[in-house]
């Protein structure tokens, strides 16, 4: 994934004057124009809208000059903002918001032309399916000749570029200048990751949605919502009225409280407009179903395993539908599509399944494993780690749900981050352990991800599967301040080499490409 810059080629200057509308006051030089807006002072280009924000670690005025010294034409604060900048002896002019962080995404879009309102944009939250629902709308939309940008977890994608970025969703100066980035490039629908950290943010103000959609919810990203109600009302803000048409899956009681009049509704289990039927499942876990939607029937599928990726289908299908494209004849396309590390196969001669998903919830884990199950005859393997400064409080819900629905489950680390990693996995083997008296399910403790997805190919036997979760499409693992380069589908396919089977080559990712890709925000 090469890095590029995140901003359009050519950005018309919009005077300051301009961008000072509402409750925005502007301290001098309504005249002066900018031509771009960052919030980070290393990103300042000549002519920039400098974005001095309050933050938890100090006051983004502090690099005020710094901002300046490179070309920053104007500042956009607050009012200790302005006091901080006029200290430093700063005339520049200084463009004032009472919560500057909530007026970025509208202050940005203004600086880039409105970029989503040139744009068929569609964008899915909620906890799991995310980005196996934004691939899929993706797939359809390239087979009907769409121009197709991507924003989610796995990168950033649009016409021949890619680009990693820190979150899920990017900092609302990002999020605006890569849409005009796109507009730019003739990219007429771009598909979104909308995660609940962004709506909560701001990082989409200012964002104009054709279709916004919703998958579920499962307990995940506690360490920053205060419990499940308040991580519920963040991912709502996505039907506040900024997207056209919304969609939802009613699967959960979540989806469920979403239904009001005009919203389309999903489900795998009949009673809403877009529903499945006649589902036969494949020996190596793909679906064929009927599709009934609004005034129309037709057949379909998902090549990856597992009944929650029907319901991610038909989101799809729905969404595509909204999009104007034929969602029968958008349909083959959809069916065939495979998404990065989500339930990704990696093949060779060996005797028994070996997949790559990047469940790192509870929830998530016990549905990949739900999944895998019919497809296997022997004994379910597992491979699963905790990241580190995320919710401790899924820790021995993970332990728990794998040694319930496993045969063995090898606890190893994912990206300890900070934090150390022997605790991380004493939390989950706690959790694990408290299930063995009702469900003798063996447990393993292998701190070295490596070594452990090595354990697991060395004692798998014909007819058995093994699951390497929680890391998917990530290429790299964040171990205190160090990124170490590690992929589980390369490892995985050299684990299975070295243990003697036929594989195609897979060469692990060089450093240069760990620094760019990294691991996702989660």
């Amino acid at each position: 994934m090469v890095q590029t810059p995140l901003r359009p080629r050519h950005v018309p200057p919009t005077p300051l004057g301009a961008l000072a509308t509402g409750s925005l006051i502007l301290d001098g030089g309504p005249e002066i124009s900018v031509s771009g807006i960052t919030s980070s002072s290393t990103a300042v280009l000549p002519g920039d809208l400098f974005a001095a924000l309050p933050g938890g670690s100090g006051h983004g005025a502090r690099f005020a000059a710094a901002a300046v010294a490179a070309g920053a034409q104007a500042v956009f604060t607050d009012g200790e903002g302005l006091r901080a900048v006029r200290a430093a002896g700063l005339t520049v002019p200084v463009l004032l918001a009472a919560r500057p962080r909530d007026d970025l995404g509208p202050v940005s879009a203004a600086v880039y032309g409105h970029p989503s309102e040139a744009l068929s944009l569609y964008g899915i939250t909620g906890t799991s399916g995310k980005t196996t629902t934004t691939f899929l709308v993706r797939a359809g939309l390239a087979a009907a000749g769409r121009h197709v940008g991507l924003i989610g977890t796995v990168g950033v994608f649009f016409g021949t570029r890619s680009v990693k970025t820190a979150f899920t969703t990017p900092e609302a100066d990002q999020l605006q200048a890569l849409l005009a980035a796109m507009v730019e490039d003739s990219i007429d629908v771009v598909g979104m990751e909308v995660s609940s950290h962004a709506l909560r943010m701001g990082r989409v103000g200012g964002v104009c949605f054709a279709v916004g959609a919703f998958t579920n919810l499962s307990q995940d990203h506690l360490d920053f919502h205060s419990d499940m109600e308040d991580y519920f009302a963040a991912k709502a803000m996505l039907f506040d009225g900024r997207a056209r048409r919304e969609i939802v899956v009613v699967d959960d009681e979540w989806g469920r409280r979403l239904v009001e009049p005009g919203r389309i509704t999903v489900s795998t289990s009949g009673g809403a407009d877009w529903t499945a039927s006649d589902v036969v499942v494949g020996s190596d876990g793909s679906t064929r179903f009927t599709v009934r939607g609004p005034g129309r029937s037709f057949a379909a599928g998902c090549r990856i395993p597992g009944a929650y990726n029907i319901a991610n289908t038909l989101l799809a299908l729905a969404v595509l539908a909204e999009l104007e494209v034929d969602p029968a004849r958008a349909a083959p396309a959809v069916a065939a599509a495979q998404v990065p590390g989500r339930m990704e196969r990696v093949d060779g001669d060996q005797p028994f399944l070996a997949v790559v998903d990047y469940s790192h919830k509870p929830a998530g884990v016990s549905s990949a494993l739900q999944a895998l199950r019919p497809l296997t005859a022997g004994r379910l393997i597992i491979v699963l780690g905790c990241g580190g400064d995320r919710d401790r409080g899924k820790r021995p819900l993970m332990g728990e749900v794998a040694a319930r629905a496993a045969d063995l489950l090898i606890v190893t680390d994912d990206n300890p981050r900070s934090e150390d990693p022997a605790t991380i996995r004493a939390a989950m083997l706690a959790g694990a352990r408290a299930v063995a008296a009702d469900r003798p399910a063996l447990i393993e403790e292998i701190g070295d991800r490596r070594a452990a997805i090595e354990r697991a190919v060395a004692v798998a036997r014909v007819g058995d599967t093994v699951l390497v979760a929680g890391k998917g499409h990530e290429t790299g693992q964040q171990v205190g301040a160090d990124m170490l380069p590690f992929d589980d589908v390369t490892v995985l396919a050299q684990a299975l080499a070295h243990a003697g089977y036929q594989v195609a080559d897979a060469p692990g990712p060089s450093a240069d490409t760990m620094t760019e890709q990294g691991v996702s925000g989660r």
